[in-house]
């Protein structure tokens, strides 16, 4: 259904109303399916008002981000603006991944405060000039959004910190919250303005616009989004720490493609949707996806590269090469070790110079042979923690120097201020090893651009007079815990807590035999160079566009309320079951076959007690008593608890363990279908399926007459669900040679006789009315599984193939709205027991009437 809550998202995410606001020029009207408008879906809370089909407009590509790629300075005689783009920004970078033709517009706020009497002025020449369209935060709300949600809460959390005393880390405060809500909202309506939702592709950058996608999904069902987490996403026992959690991950769900830099990030993230939503994955052709209420999610895993040309011309610049000449002349003699990071405590700086400390003491020969040097760049956050590690640090540093320094050599030389990059790429041209020690990083591109650095140029051969073609070399010690790290084989990989470690790692790098040096850095160079920023780019949209290809052959209803919002997609042809249709077409038929599943049917999944209700009982015996109804329960639960539960039921038909055993009514007896009796697997199948139970704790098993069932939902979500597929595997190759299917259902494994299915069984009650001479002129059949799926797609080809004179009405129904090959839906087993009450209250008048009819003709006479 769609929803149509007045109240926007914020509303109850933080109290604040705020309206979509209608975007200010004509957008076509999105199609259902190519060449048909829906006019269902012509209303405003979604992508289908739109006036006519446009032409004009052309590919857009709107990448938002919190920054925008700007440099912004205010000349304060004259007043006026300056503004140039940010050379250091990774988001132009991308543009170099895109088509030629391709127009790029940058969302986000700029880094400086601008005067609302200014802000259209400044808007207009940033659209005009850079393509950029800014996002004016309130200084208030920027301070709580940025300085506070995101820094002091959300990035410590995606960082495994957790706030377990105020002085680490600040605990979640709900105005924070609501202050993040409300900047992603007001980013939302940036991207609404200059968003054409039938062509344009949306991509979204990082842990600050988290939330965003929610918003643009609620006003363009169909919107082409994309998201790139450029931090680490923690581990479910962190994650589900955040009082916010399940709105996040809606909110990310709410995209089509999302990006990671390494698999441990997104195995991470697909642990949280199953832990805490239920959702499970599946990889298809190297594509993993996530059903979500009939869309698929895909998760994209690839590390974001650096930009060749930009190195290679700061490497060309003559001041790298006059700063090369200074670096040499001032370390001659010495071997460099160089480490670039930000001054915070995750980046493991004194852990770093800590390693350099142990190596001068346990290797006297390197003292005034090997100098650290440590840039640090300023601080993206403030805090007490940042400024005790900046204290740690110069207090180790001090001491080191003071130690195993003397005139003329300090060990570890500290460069705490901004260097302009061809500085950097200087350092990086001449040190023999890269160190990079984060104790917790998303990607850290400092190994890459080292690796190309060393590679040179002409004109930094030139300038380090080397020849050019010679052999190059270089060295990276590298932490586990950094995104880029799976990506660098030919690293030294070091868990940075371990300082012997490290500085054994450190000895080695220095140490190593150039040949071997040689041959790791051309591994890195080749990998580095051919996986660069713009292969990043292209790759993550060639993905997004796979990835938004289906979305206009279903259709799309806005549901839920607030944060919790999504779009369900379904079929076209797949619609809740109207009651008052299927109850005409009841009444006018003669003779109808009815078949219902049991468990998440007619009783709840939720249901404590299994066996059915008194209101259950009454409305089969109420259907089953009118002679033109042939009623099954078609079940995979064991004959003896059908028959016990329906012994009230005299003329209800079962058909148990899908449909092995088949009872045309109480008093007939149990048949089987003619399959193979012999049940030898179970001697080869059982002693695997014990196996598994005794290692899955919570996990039980489930014997049959026909089948085994592996059960594992009281498991550990994550370890049940590793474990049912892991035994799926077993079971599939120790009974290959044997007559038997393995299948996995709903939190289980099942192991059963092929032929042995629904659809079996729901065809041979079928072909049995019509052997009898009572062709069904109605077929009613609902379900809720993956095992129903089966019926319904085998009564609608068993109807038709039956060469009948009036093909029958049929009547393939779902439980809960989802994708399946039934045409209709109902949204619990209390609309299920609501619909079979009006039907067998139909069937009772009508007897009634019958026998009145025949009372006032036998009084007549």
């Amino acid at each position: 259904m769609v929803s149509r809550s007045c109240i926007s998202l914020s509303d109850l995410a933080s109290g604040d109303m705020f309206n979509f606001p209608q975007t200010p020029r004509k957008i076509p009207r999105v199609m259902t399916v190519p060449g048909i408008i829906s006019k269902a879906e012509g209303n405003r809370s979604n992508d289908g008002d739109f006036d006519a089909i446009s032409s004009e407009c052309c590919e857009k590509k709107i990448i938002v981000a919190n920054f925008l790629p700007l440099h912004a300075q205010k000349d304060m005689k004259s007043g006026r603006w300056s503004f140039s783009f940010d050379e250091d920004s990774l988001l132009p970078q991308m543009k170099d991944g895109f088509s030629s033709d391709t127009d790029v517009v940058y969302v986000g706020s700029l880094k400086v405060d601008v005067d609302p009497s200014e802000q259209d002025e400044v808007s207009r020449r940033l659209l005009e000039e850079f393509n950029c369209v800014p996002t004016f935060l309130p200084p208030e709300l920027q301070k709580k959004f940025y300085h506070g949600f995101c820094k002091q809460y959300l990035w410590p959390l995606f960082h495994y910190m957790l706030p377990m005393c105020p002085d680490y880390g600040n605990r979640f405060d709900r105005l924070l919250w609501q202050a993040y809500v409300s900047a992603n909202k007001i980013f939302a309506d940036k991207v609404m303005e200059v968003i054409n939702p039938e062509d344009d592709y949306v991509w979204v950058h990082d842990y600050h616009l988290m939330i965003l996608p929610t918003f643009l999904r609620k006003r363009f069902h169909r919107v082409k989004l994309g998201f790139f987490l450029h931090s680490p996403f923690p581990s479910s026992e962190i994650y589900r720490t955040l009082p916010v959690r399940d709105e996040i991950l809606k909110a990310l769900l709410n995209t089509d493609l999302i990006g990671f830099h390494t698999f441990d990030y997104a195995r991470h993230f697909l642990s949280c949707c199953s832990r805490m939503l239920g959702l499970d994955y599946q990889s298809k052709r190297g594509h993993i996806g996530l059903d979500y209420f009939g869309r698929t999610v895909y998760i994209k895993i690839l590390p974001v590269g650096i930009h060749m040309g930009r190195l290679q011309s700061a490497l060309n610049h003559p001041s790298s090469s006059t700063k090369v000449k200074e670096i040499v002349e001032q370390f001659k003699g010495k071997k460099l070790i160089v480490g670039v990071d930000d001054m915070d405590i995750f980046k493991g700086i004194s852990l770093k110079v800590l390693a350099m400390e142990q190596l001068l003491q346990q290797h006297p020969e390197l003292r005034g042979k090997i100098v650290l040097i440590q840039i640090v760049n300023p601080a993206r956050s403030t805090g007490k923690d940042v400024q005790e590690a900046k204290r740690e640090t110069y207090e180790t540093t001090k001491r080191i120097n003071d130690k195993y320094g003397f005139p003329g050599y300090e060990p570890v030389v500290l460069i705490d201020r901004r260097i302009p990059f061809y500085e950097k790429t200087a350092y990086f041209a001449l040190a023999e090893c890269c160190i990079v020690n984060a104790v917790r990083d998303g990607m850290n591109l400092v190994p890459y651009e080292y690796v190309v650095c060393r590679q040179g140029t002409s004109k930094m051969d030139e300038a380090l007079a080397i020849a050019s073609g010679s052999p190059r070399t270089g060295m990276l010690v590298v932490s586990e815990f950094i995104g880029c790290s799976p990506s660098l084989s030919g690293a030294i990989r070091v868990n940075p807590w371990d300082i012997d470690a490290v500085t054994d790692a450190l000895n080695m790098a220095i140490t190593m035999p150039d040949m071997e040096k040689q041959l790791r850095h051309e591994k890195h160079y080749r990998y580095v160079s051919s996986h660069d920023v713009a292969y990043w780019a292209r790759s993550f949209m060639q993905d997004l566009e796979r990835a938004c290809k289906e979305h206009y052959s279903k259709r799309c209803w806005g549901i839920g309320f607030g944060l919790s919002f999504r779009v369900l997609a379904l079929s076209p042809s797949f619609r809740k079951l109207s009651i008052d249709r299927i109850f005409s077409a009841y009444k006018k038929t003669c003779q109808r076959a009815i078949f219902l599943d049991y468990d998440g049917t007619v009783v709840p999944h939720a249901s404590i007690i299994k066996s059915p209700s008194p209101e259950v009982i009454s409305v089969l015996n109420n259907l089953c008593s009118d002679p033109k109804n042939t009623v099954f329960i078609v079940s995979g639960r064991g004959q003896n608890s059908l028959s016990d539960w329906f012994a009230q039921c005299e003329n209800l038909g079962l058909a148990a363990e899908h449909g092995y055993f088949v009872r045309w009514s109480r008093m007939s007896e149990w048949e089987t279908i003619p399959v193979a009796a012999d049940f030898d697997w179970k001697r080869i199948a059982e002693p695997v399926m014990k196996l598994y139970t005794e290692a899955t704790d919570g996990s039980y098993i489930e014997p049959k007459r026909s089948a085994l069932v592996w059960h594992h939902q009281d498991a550990d979500p994550d370890f049940g669900s590793c474990q049912a597929k892991e035994l799926l595997d077993h079971l599939e190759n120790v009974l290959a040679n044997e007559p038997v299917v393995v299948k996995r259902g709903r939190q289980i494994v099942e192991v059963k006789p092929q032929g042995v299915t629904k659809g079996f069984v729901a065809e041979k009650i079928l072909s049995t009315m019509i052997s009898n001479g009572k062709q069904p002129d109605f077929v009613m059949c609902i379900g809720d599984d993956r095992s129903d799926e089966d019926m319904f797609e085998s009564i609608s080809n068993t109807a038709y193939r039956s060469s009948l004179p009036v093909p029958p009405e049929i009547f393939a129904c779902t439980v809960g709205q989802k994708p399946s090959k039934a045409r209709y839906y109902l949204d619990d087993t209390v609309d299920v027991l609501t619909l079979l009450q009006r039907l067998a209250a139909a069937s009772s008048s009508k007897s009634r009437s019958n026998t009145e009819t025949q009372v006032s003709f036998e009084s007549y006479i």
